[in-house]
């Protein structure tokens, strides 16, 4: 299975009068390089080696247990049928393995799987150069699919349904409209704000899957398998600390596993243990809750300059010299999911719980 990169291509020779219907500079940049997962020397569309920490199969992925049971009836019923998967969505927070998954439902169902993401998408040639070099039952990712143009999402809605593109050749008196045939395809749609998306979009996935926050025995089952690919001597308790201090996410958790190498390896540390990774993770100042400088710093300061609140968004992010939208929708959410923050009609509040958290961070 191969991955070809974000980009659009040229419009394949197999479809009769795709030139002459879309241009012959439909593209300005060359066929995306093609690379192959799997070949030792190989590099994944994330610019991640070949040892990458991705799984590549359902039964490797861990976690998400309902997830995986939906979609490996569906990619076994499809199989089964030598059909292409239904369309599907999968929304959830940043960092929990949804570009993953699009890549294991590729790799299951032995197909290529074309990476791109909406905001590329900026031009009708764009979306219409990937649709009309898909191949029978290959998968088309796109991240941040929420923020499609409305040009490029109107182009979609024939493409999912009836596979066919719609276009209108030519200008003014002298338009016409064509429907040009494409093959059978799986679109795979990432989101982190499902809500935003256009009621007619969402209702065409036949699948819409949620991913959640990791548990503590899913996390340091991952971290585990993280460190046997990256050939580190890793304790148990330590996986545990590090799956801790992660946030709920296997992406921070990988970053953080990271972060505890480099220090070991530096330090001459043959095995890690749970007093190297707190070493490792209190030098780059990630204390045992998964809170870093800048949330512990939103916090003192709604301590100490405001008395715990109530103070409201935009006062908080001029002290600490942030943007509010920031300060909402990557800092906040965290500390509201641990109790350490609330939101009031009158601003938002330290909880008693946040009180006694920079108690023991001081």
């Amino acid at each position: 299975m191969a991955i070809v990169s974000s980009g659009s291509g040229r419009p394949s020779s197999g479809q009769p009068g795709a030139e002459r219907l879309l241009g012959a500079r439909l593209v300005d940049a060359a066929e995306p390089e093609v690379t192959e997962l799997g070949q030792p020397d190989s590099f994944q569309a994330d610019g991640l080696p070949a040892d990458s920490l991705r799984p590549r199969r359902l039964q490797e992925y861990i976690g998400q247990s309902e997830l995986r049971q939906v979609l490996g009836i569906a990619v076994e019923a499809t199989r089964s049928r030598g059909e292409a998967l239904d369309h599907v969505l999968l929304y959830g927070p940043p960092g929990l393995g949804k570009t993953t998954m699009a890549l294991v439902l590729a790799e299951e169902l032995g197909v290529r799987c074309r990476i791109t993401s909406a905001p590329a998408l900026e031009r009708p040639r764009d979306i219409v150069g990937l649709l009309v070099n898909l191949q029978p039952r290959e998968l088309l990712f796109i991240d941040e699919i929420h923020r499609l143009n409305r040009v490029a999402e109107e182009l979609l809605y024939p493409a999912m349904e009836d596979f066919r593109l719609d276009l209108t050749v030519g200008k003014g008196t002298t338009a016409r409209s064509r429907s040009l045939p494409i093959a059978p395809f799986t679109l795979v749609g990432a989101t982190t704000r499902a809500g935003s998306l256009s009621s007619p979009l969402r209702d065409r996935f036949g699948l819409i899957q949620r991913l959640e926050f990791y548990g503590l025995d899913d996390l340091q089952a991952i971290v585990l398998r993280a460190a046997g690919l990256l050939d580190l001597d890793l304790e148990s308790g330590a996986a545990l600390e590090v799956a801790r201090r992660c946030r709920g996410t296997p992406r921070i958790a990988n970053r953080l596993l990271r972060r505890v190498r480099d220090v070991a390896a530096v330090g001459g540390h043959g095995r890690i243990n749970a007093a190297l990774v707190d070493q490792a993770l209190s030098l780059h100042r990630v204390d045992g809750l998964g809170l870093d400088a800048h949330d512990r710093r939103l916090l003192s300061l709604m301590l100490e300059g405001y008395g715990g609140g109530p103070v409201g968004l935009e006062t908080l992010a001029a002290g600490l010299g942030e943007d509010p939208v920031t300060l909402e929708a990557v800092v906040e959410p965290f500390l509201l999911q641990q109790g350490l923050l609330q939101r009031t009609p009158r601003g938002r509040v330290l909880t008693d719980a946040g009180r006694a958290h920079l108690g023991r961070a001081a």
